[in-house]
């Protein structure tokens, strides 16, 4: 995630968050009063703090200060997923994904189901009496959530005990859909491009893309799509193999018409991607699973990690 100032930060598996500031790296860690060392999602608000998705909850940073931000739901304390309030949070609930919609309002995607914030205070999202669930859906374990032009938020359902595929949010009428592209429930990234396409990565088929009335599955190799870039590009991880976090297909890059595929020979490792960003100046970021991170100055990828 890059925030106001053009800090870029990168949450990472057991070693807490890193900020870079383009010149050099600074690490954050329990000791510094994150939640947890594991780190799953990164976001700014718009008073510029910035909050971390854990392990073990939800923790913020205010320029000064990382302090752990409880999930309370006024009046009815912790919802556990069985629908029973009690007084003490759910042990490790862990914030797989985080958003900020158009008005502002923060949403967090954790075991426990969906939960928002106004800025004052916390809803459990399913707790809301103007939701058509027909479906009966939890909203469990969402691994990524994105707002259209419309202002429709769109789910992507995780591993169990998520699996319900995709869920389209209609806050104009109330109205949840389900969708389960080629009958997939577990998935992983959603990404719109300049058409308003949403391009779908899911665990177990391959890459998908919706165009408002039918789900079309994309070429084989191609993993969960990660960003549209400004000139328009939609980036792809490669597909996993069966270990789950090694790739032998590089990355993939569509302009519209064809596919670039990326490479050890262009200096990736062999592993698979878990999340890109692009910079302000124009230069495509790639974590990945177990060598950590790379960057792409527009002709080759470069290790940064020690």
């Amino acid at each position: 995630m890059e925030d106001k100032a053009g800090n870029l930060w990168f949450g990472t598996t057991k070693e807490g968050v890193y900020r870079y500031d383009g010149r050099s790296f600074t690490q954050f860690t329990m000791k510094n009063g994150l939640n947890s060392d594991t780190v799953l999602s990164i976001m700014e608000d718009g008073a510029g703090n910035v909050w971390f998705g854990t392990a073990d909850g939800l923790s913020r940073y205010d320029g000064k200060t990382i302090s752990r931000i409880p999930l309370v739901v006024p009046h009815t304390g912790y919802l556990q997923p069985s629908g029973s309030s009690i007084d003490t949070p759910p042990a490790k609930n862990m914030v797989w994904s985080m958003m900020r919609d158009r008005n502002g309002q923060l949403w967090f995607g954790t075991t426990d189901g969906v939960y928002r914030y106004d800025g004052t205070s916390f809803d459990r999202f399913l707790d809301d009496a103007r939701i058509v669930n027909k479906d009966d859906l939890h909203l469990r374990m969402v691994d990524c959530m994105i707002e259209d032009a419309g202002g429709n938020i769109w789910f992507a359902s995780g591993m169990l005990p998520g699996m319900e595929g995709i869920i389209r949010y209609d806050p104009a009428t109330g109205i949840m859909t389900r969708f389960k592209p080629g009958g997939e429930g577990w998935i992983r990234r959603m990404v719109f491009d300049g058409k308003g396409h949403l391009w779908i990565g899911t665990r177990h088929r391959g890459a998908w893309r919706y165009d408002g009335h039918t789900f079309m599955q994309e070429k084989d190799g191609l993993g969960c799509p990660q960003i549209m870039d400004r000139a328009g590009n939609i980036w792809f991880g490669g597909s996993e193999n069966k270990d789950g976090y090694s790739s032998d297909n590089g990355i993939w890059r569509f302009d519209g018409r064809s596919y670039t595929n990326f490479t050890t020979k262009d200096g990736l490792g062999n592993y698979g991607t878990w999340c890109m960003l692009q910079d302000k100046a124009g230069r495509v970021w790639v974590g990945t699973r177990n060598v950590g991170l790379y960057r792409y100055d527009g002709n080759r990828f470069i290790g940064l990690s020690e």
